[in-house]
């Protein structure tokens, strides 16, 4: 896979000379190792411009093509997106979910694209590089914090992080801080471990029997690719809910 698109071939010459001297310098790898893991970070990220230019082109077009007498089958699919997402904020974020929905929609269709790309075979998905689901996860506490300092203000939001009793809070800061930062790792490890042991697995039986049962952990990998671009659409919801309720 690794330079077999254009795309990636690019991004190997502008940028896999630096790429592999930062692997080999700051993580420590091999000259090989880190020329390898340089190309496959680049084929990870031309995978992922293509899906960002697939997504804006379907926006775009949606756009340019609503209609109520008449609406195309895109407009269709974009409608069922929305009510998917806007339900499920109402749910768990409730009033005012409406301003999140924009960032939380794009969060779920950029995972779920990024994943069902593991469907073509001998083409690994972007999730399967750890750099790809951490790319995800810091913007996502991020947004989230920014989001709670946004609604209640800075010592409003920092009240969260203190817990109900003043005197308790030289205590309860830093375990809060800590649980607060570990998130970053519980939605980048959960996203890149579900997601290389599902690739796995179906390159396994293809690499066995190439034909029939492979269908079957296709299948089994479309349904992973869904539940975790749900769960971590999901994982969203809630820490932007907490961060953005008021205490009484």
């Amino acid at each position: 896979m690794h330079g077999s698109l254009f795309l990636t071939r690019i991004l190997d010459q502008l940028f896999g000379g630096i790429e592999t001297s930062a692997f080999q310098s700051i993580v420590g790898l091999s000259a090989s190792d880190a020329a390898q893991q340089a190309a496959s970070v680049n084929s990870a990220l031309s995978l992922e411009l293509l899906v960002v230019g697939g997504m804006i082109a379907f926006f775009l077009i949606v756009r340019m093509t609503l209609s109520v007498e008449k609406p195309n089958p895109l407009q269709q699919v974009a409608e069922m997106i929305d009510e998917f997402t806007g339900s499920m904020g109402d749910q768990i974020i409730g009033h005012g979910y409406e301003k999140y929905q924009a960032f939380l929609t794009c969060i779920f269709l950029f995972v779920l694209l990024n994943n069902l790309i593991g469907l073509i075979p001998g083409v690994p998905p972007p999730t399967v590089s750890p750099f790809v689901p951490l790319g995800l996860a810091l913007p996502t506490f991020i947004y989230y914090n920014y989001q709670g300092f946004r609604a209640q203000g800075f010592i409003g939001y920092l009240k969260h992080f203190m817990g109900p009793l003043w005197w308790m809070a030289w205590l309860l800061l830093p375990i809060e801080l800590v649980s607060h930062f570990a998130r970053i790792m519980s939605l980048t490890i959960r996203l890149y471990a579900n997601m290389y042991a599902s690739d796995m697995v179906t390159l396994g039986f293809f690499s066995l029997i190439p034909v029939g049962v492979p269908a079957i952990f296709l299948g089994l990998h479309a349904f992973v690719s869904i539940i975790q671009a749900f769960v971590f659409m999901l994982l969203t919801m809630i820490y932007i809910s907490l961060a953005t309720t008021h205490e009484h």
